[in-house]
Protein backbone atom coordinates (compact mmCIF):
# COMPACT_ATOMS: atom_id res chain seq x y z
CA UNK A 1 0.00 0.00 0.00
CA UNK A 2 1.24 3.03 -0.77
CA UNK A 3 2.25 5.47 2.12
CA UNK A 4 0.54 9.02 1.87
CA UNK A 5 1.70 12.72 3.13
CA UNK A 6 -0.43 14.45 5.30
CA UNK A 7 -1.48 16.72 2.36
CA UNK A 8 -2.17 13.73 0.34
CA UNK A 9 -4.06 11.88 2.94
CA UNK A 10 -6.26 15.25 2.94
CA UNK A 11 -6.85 15.85 -0.35
CA UNK A 12 -7.83 11.77 -0.73
CA UNK A 13 -10.37 12.40 2.60
CA UNK A 14 -11.74 15.43 0.88
CA UNK A 15 -12.39 13.62 -2.90
CA UNK A 16 -13.94 10.62 -0.98
CA UNK A 17 -16.32 12.80 0.89
CA UNK A 18 -17.51 14.90 -2.63
CA UNK A 19 -19.58 12.08 -3.65
CA UNK A 20 -22.11 13.20 -0.97
CA UNK A 21 -21.47 16.67 -0.70
CA UNK A 22 -22.51 17.36 -4.36
CA UNK A 23 -25.80 15.82 -4.21
CA UNK A 24 -26.95 18.88 -3.23
CA UNK A 25 -25.47 22.77 -2.74
CA UNK A 26 -23.47 22.40 -0.09
CA UNK A 27 -23.07 25.95 1.94
CA UNK A 28 -20.87 27.06 4.95
CA UNK A 29 -20.03 30.60 6.71
CA UNK A 30 -16.76 31.83 6.46
CA UNK A 31 -16.04 34.91 8.91
CA UNK A 32 -19.59 36.40 10.01
CA UNK A 33 -21.06 38.47 13.00
CA UNK A 34 -24.34 37.27 12.89
CA UNK A 35 -27.23 38.45 15.36
CA UNK A 36 -31.02 37.37 16.58
CA UNK A 37 -33.24 39.71 18.21
CA UNK A 38 -35.99 39.13 20.13
CA UNK A 39 -37.94 42.27 19.68
CA UNK A 40 -41.18 41.73 21.06
CA UNK A 41 -43.43 38.97 22.42
CA UNK A 42 -44.39 38.91 18.21
CA UNK A 43 -41.21 40.32 16.69
CA UNK A 44 -37.49 39.37 15.77
CA UNK A 45 -34.70 40.83 14.15
CA UNK A 46 -32.19 38.45 12.03
CA UNK A 47 -28.64 39.94 10.66
CA UNK A 48 -26.30 38.26 9.27
CA UNK A 49 -22.77 40.43 7.58
CA UNK A 50 -19.80 38.26 6.70
CA UNK A 51 -19.16 34.98 4.30
CA UNK A 52 -20.85 32.45 2.18
CA UNK A 53 -19.03 29.44 1.11
CA UNK A 54 -20.72 27.66 -1.98
CA UNK A 55 -19.19 24.73 -2.28
CA UNK A 56 -20.64 23.78 -5.80
CA UNK A 57 -18.97 26.85 -7.33
CA UNK A 58 -15.47 26.08 -6.52
CA UNK A 59 -12.45 24.47 -7.95
CA UNK A 60 -13.19 21.73 -4.97
CA UNK A 61 -15.98 20.31 -6.74
CA UNK A 62 -14.76 20.79 -10.00
CA UNK A 63 -11.73 18.33 -8.95
CA UNK A 64 -14.40 16.59 -6.67
CA UNK A 65 -16.96 16.15 -10.08
CA UNK A 66 -14.02 14.61 -12.17
CA UNK A 67 -13.45 17.52 -14.37
CA UNK A 68 -10.80 15.58 -16.67
CA UNK A 69 -6.92 16.40 -15.96
CA UNK A 70 -4.16 15.66 -18.20
CA UNK A 71 -2.98 11.90 -17.79
CA UNK A 72 0.03 11.24 -15.63
CA UNK A 73 1.46 8.07 -14.58
CA UNK A 74 2.08 7.46 -10.78
CA UNK A 75 4.27 4.52 -9.41
CA UNK A 76 5.81 4.25 -6.22
CA UNK A 77 8.74 1.46 -4.69
CA UNK A 78 7.41 -1.13 -2.65
CA UNK A 79 9.63 -0.92 -0.05
CA UNK A 80 10.20 2.47 0.89
CA UNK A 81 6.48 3.60 -0.33
CA UNK A 82 8.52 6.43 -2.24
CA UNK A 83 7.25 8.10 -5.48
CA UNK A 84 9.95 7.11 -8.52
CA UNK A 85 9.82 7.71 -12.01
CA UNK A 86 7.63 4.80 -13.81
CA UNK A 87 9.10 2.65 -16.27
CA UNK A 88 7.60 2.46 -19.84
CA UNK A 89 5.58 -0.53 -19.81
CA UNK A 90 4.03 0.91 -16.26
CA UNK A 91 3.64 4.10 -18.21
CA UNK A 92 1.69 2.39 -21.00
CA UNK A 93 -0.35 0.10 -18.54
CA UNK A 94 -1.40 3.25 -16.36
CA UNK A 95 -2.35 4.98 -20.10
CA UNK A 96 -4.69 2.10 -21.30
CA UNK A 97 -6.47 1.84 -17.79
CA UNK A 98 -7.05 5.78 -17.63
CA UNK A 99 -8.40 5.73 -21.60
CA UNK A 100 -10.08 2.52 -20.94
CA UNK A 101 -12.34 4.88 -18.12
CA UNK A 102 -12.97 7.90 -19.75
CA UNK A 103 -16.47 7.26 -20.81
CA UNK A 104 -17.09 6.59 -17.61
CA UNK A 105 -15.25 9.43 -16.07
CA UNK A 106 -17.43 11.51 -18.85
CA UNK A 107 -20.55 10.12 -17.71
CA UNK A 108 -20.12 10.83 -13.86
CA UNK A 109 -19.00 14.51 -14.80
CA UNK A 110 -21.84 15.12 -16.81
CA UNK A 111 -24.30 13.27 -14.16
CA UNK A 112 -22.78 15.52 -11.17
CA UNK A 113 -22.99 18.49 -13.43
CA UNK A 114 -26.63 18.24 -14.12
CA UNK A 115 -27.36 17.37 -10.26
CA UNK A 116 -25.60 20.37 -9.04
CA UNK A 117 -27.46 22.64 -11.78
CA UNK A 118 -30.46 21.17 -10.17
CA UNK A 119 -30.37 22.07 -6.86
CA UNK A 120 -29.13 25.90 -7.28
CA UNK A 121 -32.20 27.33 -9.20
CA UNK A 122 -31.20 25.81 -12.30
CA UNK A 123 -27.58 28.08 -12.23
CA UNK A 124 -25.26 25.90 -13.92
CA UNK A 125 -22.06 26.33 -11.71
CA UNK A 126 -19.87 25.29 -14.43
CA UNK A 127 -20.49 28.10 -16.65
CA UNK A 128 -18.89 31.43 -16.08
CA UNK A 129 -21.37 33.90 -15.22
CA UNK A 130 -23.03 31.32 -12.86
CA UNK A 131 -21.40 33.39 -10.35
CA UNK A 132 -23.35 36.97 -11.34
CA UNK A 133 -26.25 34.82 -11.97
CA UNK A 134 -26.21 34.18 -8.34
CA UNK A 135 -25.83 37.55 -7.16
CA UNK A 136 -28.48 38.72 -9.05
CA UNK A 137 -30.63 35.60 -7.41
CA UNK A 138 -30.05 37.01 -3.88
CA UNK A 139 -29.96 40.34 -4.15
CA UNK A 140 -33.75 40.25 -5.66
CA UNK A 141 -34.83 38.44 -2.60
CA UNK A 142 -36.12 40.35 0.26
CA UNK A 143 -33.31 40.58 3.02
CA UNK A 144 -30.11 40.39 0.78
CA UNK A 145 -28.93 44.14 1.17
CA UNK A 146 -25.56 43.25 -0.44
CA UNK A 147 -23.67 40.10 -2.62
CA UNK A 148 -20.32 40.57 -3.56
CA UNK A 149 -18.63 37.22 -4.92
CA UNK A 150 -15.11 37.31 -3.94
CA UNK A 151 -13.92 34.56 -6.08
CA UNK A 152 -13.92 30.78 -6.29
CA UNK A 153 -17.33 30.22 -4.42
CA UNK A 154 -17.07 32.51 -1.77
CA UNK A 155 -19.41 35.60 -1.35
CA UNK A 156 -19.73 38.45 1.21
CA UNK A 157 -22.76 39.16 1.65
CA UNK A 158 -24.96 41.67 4.41
CA UNK A 159 -28.29 40.40 5.42
CA UNK A 160 -31.00 41.56 7.13
CA UNK A 161 -34.95 41.14 7.93
CA UNK A 162 -37.35 41.51 10.41
CA UNK A 163 -40.52 39.81 11.09
CA UNK A 164 -43.45 38.20 13.23
CA UNK A 165 -43.31 35.09 15.05
CA UNK A 166 -46.42 34.07 13.61
CA UNK A 167 -43.93 30.93 12.04
CA UNK A 168 -40.40 29.09 12.13
CA UNK A 169 -37.27 31.03 10.83
CA UNK A 170 -34.18 29.72 8.71
CA UNK A 171 -31.51 31.15 7.02
CA UNK A 172 -30.05 31.22 4.40
CA UNK A 173 -33.33 30.32 2.24
CA UNK A 174 -32.46 30.97 -1.31
CA UNK A 175 -35.23 30.60 -4.13
CA UNK A 176 -35.10 27.46 -6.02
CA UNK A 177 -32.89 25.95 -3.73
CA UNK A 178 -33.53 23.17 -1.70
CA UNK A 179 -33.53 23.66 2.02
CA UNK A 180 -30.17 22.14 3.55
CA UNK A 181 -27.43 23.18 5.41
CA UNK A 182 -29.56 25.74 7.53
CA UNK A 183 -27.12 28.57 9.42
CA UNK A 184 -29.14 29.45 12.16
CA UNK A 185 -32.54 28.08 13.09
CA UNK A 186 -36.15 29.02 14.93
CA UNK A 187 -38.51 26.88 15.71
CA UNK A 188 -41.48 28.07 17.68
CA UNK A 189 -43.39 25.88 20.46
CA UNK A 190 -46.30 25.84 22.14
CA UNK A 191 -46.27 28.14 25.49
CA UNK A 192 -44.58 31.15 23.78
CA UNK A 193 -41.38 29.57 23.53
CA UNK A 194 -38.58 29.37 20.40
CA UNK A 195 -36.06 27.14 20.34
CA UNK A 196 -33.16 28.67 18.52
CA UNK A 197 -30.46 26.55 16.79
CA UNK A 198 -27.34 27.13 14.96
CA UNK A 199 -26.09 23.87 13.31
CA UNK A 200 -23.89 25.36 10.69
CA UNK A 201 -21.86 27.52 13.73
CA UNK A 202 -19.84 24.73 14.68
CA UNK A 203 -16.69 23.19 13.20
CA UNK A 204 -16.93 19.62 14.42
CA UNK A 205 -19.68 17.73 15.70
CA UNK A 206 -20.99 13.93 16.22
CA UNK A 207 -24.22 14.86 14.81
CA UNK A 208 -23.22 15.11 11.67
CA UNK A 209 -24.66 12.74 8.71
CA UNK A 210 -20.68 11.82 8.18
CA UNK A 211 -20.12 10.71 11.80
CA UNK A 212 -17.74 13.51 13.93
CA UNK A 213 -18.07 15.76 11.10
CA UNK A 214 -18.92 19.28 11.41
CA UNK A 215 -22.09 21.36 10.24
CA UNK A 216 -20.47 24.51 9.54
CA UNK A 217 -17.92 22.91 7.52
CA UNK A 218 -19.35 19.91 7.41
CA UNK A 219 -17.78 17.19 6.09
CA UNK A 220 -14.61 19.34 5.37
CA UNK A 221 -14.02 19.26 9.04
CA UNK A 222 -13.94 15.87 9.97
CA UNK A 223 -12.67 15.02 6.68
CA UNK A 224 -9.38 17.66 7.42
CA UNK A 225 -9.45 16.23 11.08
CA UNK A 226 -8.19 12.79 9.27
CA UNK A 227 -5.44 13.85 7.63
CA UNK A 228 -3.97 16.76 10.00
CA UNK A 229 -4.62 15.16 13.45
CA UNK A 230 -0.75 14.66 13.89
CA UNK A 231 0.07 18.03 11.71
CA UNK A 232 -1.62 20.29 13.99
CA UNK A 233 0.70 22.68 16.85
CA UNK A 234 -0.56 21.86 20.16
CA UNK A 235 -2.08 24.61 22.53
CA UNK A 236 -0.79 25.22 25.52
CA UNK A 237 -3.74 22.88 26.85
CA UNK A 238 -2.95 20.23 25.43
CA UNK A 239 -5.74 20.49 22.88
CA UNK A 240 -5.11 21.14 18.82
CA UNK A 241 -6.49 23.63 16.43
CA UNK A 242 -8.02 22.23 13.54
CA UNK A 243 -5.80 22.72 10.38
CA UNK A 244 -7.69 25.09 7.88
CA UNK A 245 -8.45 23.74 4.07
CA UNK A 246 -7.04 24.59 1.18
CA UNK A 247 -9.73 26.84 -0.94
CA UNK A 248 -12.36 26.74 2.14
CA UNK A 249 -13.00 29.92 3.91
CA UNK A 250 -11.70 29.84 7.87
CA UNK A 251 -14.77 29.64 10.09
CA UNK A 252 -14.59 32.43 12.58
CA UNK A 253 -17.42 34.94 13.62
CA UNK A 254 -20.11 35.89 16.56
CA UNK A 255 -23.69 34.76 16.83
CA UNK A 256 -25.51 36.65 19.61
CA UNK A 257 -28.82 36.46 20.83
CA UNK A 258 -30.75 39.16 22.87
CA UNK A 259 -34.20 39.28 24.28
CA UNK A 260 -36.75 41.86 25.12
CA UNK A 261 -37.32 42.92 28.93
CA UNK A 262 -39.36 40.02 30.36
CA UNK A 263 -38.46 37.40 28.51
CA UNK A 264 -36.98 34.33 30.02
CA UNK A 265 -33.94 32.37 28.69
CA UNK A 266 -34.62 28.84 29.70
CA UNK A 267 -31.69 26.69 28.65
CA UNK A 268 -28.32 27.83 26.07
CA UNK A 269 -24.97 26.41 25.64
CA UNK A 270 -23.03 29.40 26.49
CA UNK A 271 -19.79 29.40 27.94
CA UNK A 272 -20.63 32.26 30.60
CA UNK A 273 -24.49 32.63 29.97
CA UNK A 274 -27.03 35.19 29.57
CA UNK A 275 -25.61 38.77 30.40
CA UNK A 276 -27.61 42.01 31.01
CA UNK A 277 -28.76 44.05 27.47
CA UNK A 278 -28.94 47.43 27.26
CA UNK A 279 -32.14 48.78 28.22
CA UNK A 280 -33.22 45.59 29.52
CA UNK A 281 -33.99 41.72 28.84
CA UNK A 282 -30.85 39.67 28.01
CA UNK A 283 -28.01 38.22 25.85
CA UNK A 284 -26.29 35.48 24.80
CA UNK A 285 -23.16 35.44 22.96
CA UNK A 286 -20.92 32.59 20.99
CA UNK A 287 -17.24 33.09 19.66
CA UNK A 288 -16.97 30.39 16.82
CA UNK A 289 -13.70 29.34 15.89
CA UNK A 290 -12.05 25.86 14.54
CA UNK A 291 -12.04 24.77 18.15
CA UNK A 292 -15.64 25.54 18.70
CA UNK A 293 -17.75 21.63 18.93
CA UNK A 294 -20.80 22.45 20.28
CA UNK A 295 -23.71 24.29 17.74
CA UNK A 296 -25.57 27.27 19.39
CA UNK A 297 -28.69 26.70 21.29
CA UNK A 298 -31.25 28.20 23.36
CA UNK A 299 -34.68 27.56 24.36
CA UNK A 300 -36.36 31.07 25.53
CA UNK A 301 -40.20 31.95 26.83
CA UNK A 302 -40.94 35.02 24.09
CA UNK A 303 -44.09 36.07 26.76
CA UNK A 304 -42.81 38.93 29.15
CA UNK A 305 -43.33 37.79 32.80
Amino acid sequence: MMMFSGIRMRAAALLAGFAMLLSGCFMSPGKFTSELALTGPDTFTFTYEGEIFFLGMSKLARMGAGVEEPFAANCFDDETYETRDCTKDEEAEQRKEWEAGAAERAAKAKKDAESMKAVMGGIDPSDPKAAEELVKLLERQKGWNRVVHKGDGLFEVSYSVSGTLGHDFMFPQIEGFPPINPFVQMFLRDGSQARINAPAFVFQTSESPLGALGGGLGPFAGLAAMGAANEAEENADGTKDAEAIPGVPTLEGTFTIRTAQGMRILANNTDEGPGAAPGGGEVLRWEITTRTSQSPTALIVTAPR
